[in-house]
Order: structure tokens, then sequence, then C-alpha cells
């Protein structure tokens, strides 16, 4: 009996690391989380924006007329349609996210990008967000801010998509259907939206306008690229 005591002594003590070890492991680990979301999302660039084909968006005249300046000035505006982060619904959350990705990003380097919530996003579904967007967007960013919080209108029908910041004040994203041979939408499929392992294609509709109004990186362009798509992504992935 006594050898036996010390035999199994020295194997009870590691059981009991390994389970301490194992336990604040977990505690510190981060939530799983997943997200499913649509976005009204248009850009500076012509139909269809070249920069999921290229490392650099298209070129745009000075207003000099001499030469062109490479850019991807860009509006997504987002809506959970169903997601978890931890314990955390992200059911109906709505966020926006603009900012410009610069010339050149075959490194991965970008340049601005401002995220803005609207007010009803609690603390634990923007910690969720900010925990997605990072490997939706797994990117390097010259300055990522976020913005102090601003209502969103998000309204999607069968010919208009229009996304609001602060009803048009801060922001604005209007798209319109294009037309295809049918009624039908056009959509593109079976190509990568960033980070996301799947989506459901994406819906051709491009801007009546696309536009950013607060702050010294403002912008506003008409008649570019948009398209509307619906993302799915997991911790798990």
């Amino acid at each position: 009996m006594v050898y036996l005591r010390r035999f199994l002594l020295p194997i009870a003590i590691v059981a009991l690391l390994v389970f301490l070890f194992v336990g604040a492991a977990s505690t510190n680990a981060s939530p799983k989380w997943s997200m499913n979301a649509s976005i009204i999302e248009a850009c500076s660039c012509p139909m269809f924006c070249q920069c999921y084909f290229n490392a650099e968006p298209a070129g745009h005249g000075d207003h000099n007329g001499h030469g062109s300046t490479h850019y991807c000035k860009f509006n997504n505006a987002f809506r959970v349609n169903k997601g978890t982060y931890g314990t955390t619904k992200l059911d109906g959350a709505k966020f926006w996210v603009a900012g410009d990705l610069g010339g050149d990003f075959s490194k991965g380097q970008m340049d601005w990008a401002v995220l803005t919530f609207d007010p009803s996003v609690t603390k634990a579904q923007r910690d969720g967000i900010v925990q997605v967007l990072g490997k939706l967007y797994p990117v390097k960013w010259n300055s990522f801010t976020i913005a102090p919080d601003q209502p969103i209108s998000w309204v999607n029908s069968k010919e208009t998509a229009i996304a609001k910041l602060d009803s048009g004040k801060a922001g604005e994203v209007s798209l319109k259907k294009f037309q295809g041979m049918t009624n039908e939408p056009v959509v593109i499929k079976n190509l990568k939206y960033w980070g996301a392992p799947r989506n459901s294609g994406f819906i051709m509709m491009p801007n009546t306008v696309e536009a950013y109004r607060l702050g010294d990186k403002a912008f506003e362009h008409k008649g570019t690229n948009g398209f509307m798509i619906t993302f799915d992504i997991a911790s798990t992935d």
C-alpha cells in the first residue's frame, strides 16, 4: 500500500497541474464566434472593382488632367443576419467601414479605414465584431480607427439597396440593380471575398452615390462600383 501511494501521488499531482493549466488556457482563450452578414458595398473603382483581380486599384486622373492616382475609396455597410461571439448574439447588429485601400496592396498593406457602430450595438457585440473584422479583412492598415457612434439605416429591396450613416450626413451608399438579360440579378459566383470562406455571390449593383462625409478624408463618387454580398465566416474555419 505504501508503494502504491508513492506511485499514485506523483500521478495525481501531474493530473491536477494539467487540469489547472487547461482550465487557465480555456479561460484566457478567445470566445468562439461566427457571423453571417450582408453588405451594401461600393467603391471608387469602375464596375467591377479590379481590386479582386489585381494588386492595385483603378487609376483616377488628377484635377489638372495629368497622370493618374490609384486608390479604392470604399463604404461597406454591414447588417448581421446571424452570429455569435461566445454567448453573445450578434443578430441584427449594424456597422459601417469606410476607407481607402491605397495605391498598391500587393504586400497586404492598406491605407486607412474607419469603423462606425450603430448606437444600438452593445459592448459585447462590438468586441465580437472587431474580432471578426480582423479575420474577414486579414490585412495591415496604415491607420485603423473607431469613430463615434452614428445611426445606420440599411434597406434592401428588389431594385435598390440603400444604407445611410446619420441619415446621409456622415455617409451614404445607394445602389441600383444592374439589368441583365432577364429580371434576375446579375451575380458573380465562385469569387473569394477577402478572408470569408463562403459567400452567396456578388450581386452587381452600380452606385448612384457612395460617400463618406466626415473628417479630412471625406470623399464622394457617383456611378462607380457597387454590389451586395452575403458572407459566412467562423472561428472554426
